[in-house]
């Protein structure tokens, strides 16, 4: 008896810590927003550099695409 009482009051703590954790999340702010913007133009250009360079040693090979 006592250990289903253990159990059961262990999942209830648990059931609990759960259902709080989305309220702890820290909201992103405008600064974190614009953050990942950057990130995500900072990663096209590489991405587009990288295509560019890619190109520039296709051209010096002799090949086109």
């Amino acid at each position: 008896m006592m250990k289903r009482g253990r159990t059961l009051s262990a999942a209830l703590l648990m059931s609990v810590l759960l259902a709080a954790l989305p309220g702890c999340q820290k909201q992103e702010g405008p600064a974190e927003r614009a953050g990942k913007e950057v990130d995500k133009a900072a990663e096209k250009v590489g991405d587009k550099i990288e295509k560019a360079g890619e190109s520039i040693q296709d051209a010096a090979k002799g090949d086109k695409k």
